[in-house]
Order: structure tokens, then sequence, then C-alpha cells
């Protein structure tokens, strides 16, 4: 039997009671009952040596599925009947908060739309995933698109980079514009923004970067005023505010994720030349990188920026807690971050729940969040499907697909079709017609 007696098992997840014989079997049509009410089962047309019996489960419920003699017949010999069969099993209860404790206002956003966007991620928290998709390299909808068009279904929230905001407005990017992100909103969509905050490569350069090795540009100098690098962080910071404002006077309130993966390589317990940061807000180590982030956080509110739900990246023990440290000399601070997020890419469920259960004990007064994920970059190991992760116990509040597919799938995403496919039918997962009106 695919469930034992006196299981617990997830309603979500639960769709099939799997019966199996030593022989070839069939079903005569009668006498399988769950809970007093008949069900319709199959033999497996595979095997035909067992026979499958769908579920429709609620949460919190005990569950008697009966099988009458006679129900199951020898398919050589239909006067040869199995036993009859009693099992027994619940579900569990519906999913809670994970921790209660968590505050139940952010930290700093003040906006009625931001207020109500924090409220509805805290109520869904160890309940259900919000599903989200990053966009196509910056500002559209082009992803979303295509998983609606791949999966009839469009993921909650779509997530915008401010990647090239040093170069808008352009004839190819223009954040000026807030159109993309008003449609999505419009049509019934949630929106996280993040920022892959570009630099020159050297003073006066128009080639930007975000690698440390690429770039003149000293994260500690961002802080010191009459620099260069200090001017290009308040400009760049400057354009990206006037956005915000415009989303925030359009009723619009997003998710925020700057200065993502800070540490890096740079927890490792044996230094070498690559154990760094691979972006240049890490550079300069974790005091410069948390002056970075809480600079950021209190120019935005001087500006009057109060629509942004703030997440902060963990590298946690980037996989590997024997060769890795924790990455808590990163982390801002309770009052500077509302939701802290972890990037996974080909990971397992039970690498899920693992990175989750540590983190959450971690900061077990923050939502925990799925920032990125998709296949391993080098293996093209298929990440874990959210109803595969959910089932070990990793209820990320939220996971976001990264673009930049390339495994011929039809999304332009980093999850194969299948995987949205089970993602976007699964019952654990958010989508955008689920949202609150």
């Amino acid at each position: 039997m695919s469930i034992s007696q006196g299981a617990e098992v997830d309603a979500a997840t639960t769709t099939v009671l799997t019966l199996n014989y030593n022989n070839t079997v069939k079903v005569t049509g009668t006498g399988i009952t769950l809970n007093g009410a008949n069900v319709t089962a199959k033999s497996n047309p595979v095997t035909a040596m067992s026979v499958d019996v769908p579920l429709a489960l609620e949460d919190g419920t005990e569950y008697t599925l009966n099988v009458s003699k006679g129900a199951i017949v020898a398919t050589a010999d239909p006067s040869v009947s199995a036993p009859e069969l009693t099992i027994h099993f619940k579900t569990r209860a519906k999913g809670q908060p994970v921790n209660p404790d968590i505050p139940t206002t952010p930290v700093t956003a003040s906006t009625e739309e931001a207020r109500q966007l924090y409220s509805f991620l805290l109520e869904q928290y160890g309940v259900k995933t919000i599903s989200s998709v990053m966009a196509n390299v910056n500002w559209n909808n082009e992803c979303a698109e295509k998983v609606y068009q791949l999966t009839g279904k469009y993921p909650a929230m779509n997530c915008y980079d401010f990647i090239h905001i040093l170069y808008s407005p352009a004839n190819w990017i223009d954040y000026s514009t807030i159109k993309p992100v008003q449609d999505w909103v419009n049509a019934g969509g949630l929106v996280q923004l993040m920022w892959h905050f570009n630099v020159p490569k050297y003073e006066g350069s128009t080639d930007a970067t975000c690698t440390p090795s690429e770039t003149t540009f000293k994260a500690s100098n961002a802080l010191v005023s009459g620099t260069w690098e200090n001017k290009w962080f308040y400009e760049q910071m400057d354009k990206v505010v006037a956005t915000l404002l415009k989303l925030q006077d359009a009723g619009i309130a997003a998710t925020w994720r700057p200065f993502h993966e800070a540490a890096g390589n740079a927890t490792a317990k044996q230094q070498a030349s690559w154990t760094k940061s691979w972006f240049w807000w890490g550079d300069d180590g974790a005091e410069t990188y948390k002056k970075l982030w809480v600079a950021m956080f209190d120019y935005f509110k001087q500006k009057g920026v109060n629509n942004l739900i703030w997440v902060w990246t963990t590298q946690n023990y980037n996989g590997n807690s024997a060769n890795y440290n924790q990455d808590t000399a990163w982390y801002p601070g309770d009052e500077y971050v509302d939701i802290v997020a972890r990037d996974l890419y080909g990971y397992t469920g039970a690498q899920h729940q693992q990175e989750f259960e540590e983190i959450q004990q971690r900061y077990p007064n923050k939502m925990v969040a799925l920032g990125e994920c998709g296949w391993d970059g080098n293996s093209s190991k298929e990440s874990a499907t959210p109803s595969e992760f959910w089932k070990t116990g990793a209820l990320w509040s939220h996971f976001m697909v990264w673009y930049q597919g390339n495994n011929g799938t039809t999304t332009g995403t980093m999850c194969s079709d299948a995987w949205w496919k089970a993602a976007m039918s699964a019952e654990n997962v958010i989508t955008r017609d689920q949202l609150p009106k």
C-alpha cells in the first residue's frame, strides 16, 4: 500500500492510494468506499498488479478506506477474490504560520498597499507558497506570459530588476514608465523588485558590472562623501527612488530584494583566491555591506519611499556546513529586514528542508522565502517542485523562478516545462487567479 495503516498524510499532495497484489487483478466496479462513499478505482495499466484509488482529501480529517471482498479479483480467474481490506489514515491539520511570533507589521512600509501585501504574505506563511517568476532580464512580463501559455495560469508575482537603471531612459529600456508593472497589477498580480546594482568599471567608464574583479569601484568608498563611488551610489539610488515613488503614487507595493547573495564564498572556513563575494557590495566585507544596506534603507525612507517589503538574501552555509560558516555577520538587523530569502539551484526536496529549517531557526521572527530557484547551471539538475519541497517541510513563503532558460524550455526560465506544469497545478501553490481581488 502507498499509505500505511494509521499514517498521517498531506491532503494537497496525496491524490492516489495504490494497492499492490501478487497477481494481475481487475476491479469489479463496486465495493470500494472512502468514509462510506463509493470511489471509482482502476487497475494500473502498466503492471496490472496494482489498483489505484483516487483521493480528494481535506485537511485535518480521519479517513477509512474499505475494500470489500469481491471488489478486486484475479484477472485470470474472477472467482478468486482479494481479501477484504480496511485502511485507517488521516490528513494533517490545515497549515498554520510557521511562527506566530513574526511581527504583524513591516519594518518600515506604511502605505496601505504595502501593509496589505505584508499581511497577505504572513497569512499564507506555512499554509501555501506563492508562485513568482523573473522578468526577462529587467522590466517586462515576458516570462510570466510564457508560463501562462504553457500552463493556463499566471504566477502570482512577477519580479522586475533595476539592473539597467543606469542606461534608462533609452529606446530599449525605460524605467520612467511603470506601464509593465501597472499592467501586471491591473491584471491582479503582485510585484517583486530587485536590483543588480551595476557600477562603472572605473571612474568615468560607460561599461558597467556587478563583479568586483572587473571594477575599481570600492564598496567602502560608496559611503565616503566626496568620492566618485559615493556620487554614483546616490545618483543611481535617486533614479530608482524616482520609479519607486511613481509606483507608490499608483498604489503599488512590492517586495524589495537589493544587495542579494552578499557573502558569496567569503564565509569559507579555508580561504583561497576564490573564497570571496561575487558582487561588489560584499567585496569589502560584512561590516561595510551592512552599512550599505542601512544607508539605502535610511535614504529611501528619507525620500518618502514607504511601499517596500525588505528582503535580505542569506547564503546560509552555502549548502555545506563542513566547509562554510553561517553568514549571520552579514545580516543587517531585524529592524531593517522583513523577510529572509535563500537562492537555491538544483536542490532536492531534502536539501530544501535542511536549508529552510536552518534559516528559520536562525531568524525565528522572520518569514523565509525562496528568493531564486531553477536548475543547477552546471549539471542542469532540476530543482525540486513546490509539492516535493513542501512535503519535506520546506515551507517557503514564496518561490521565484529565474530566467535564462537554455535547455529547450518554452518559458525562457530555468525550470522545465514539466516542472512548471506540476508547480502551477499543485494544491499548495498560489497562482495569480487565486489572489484576493
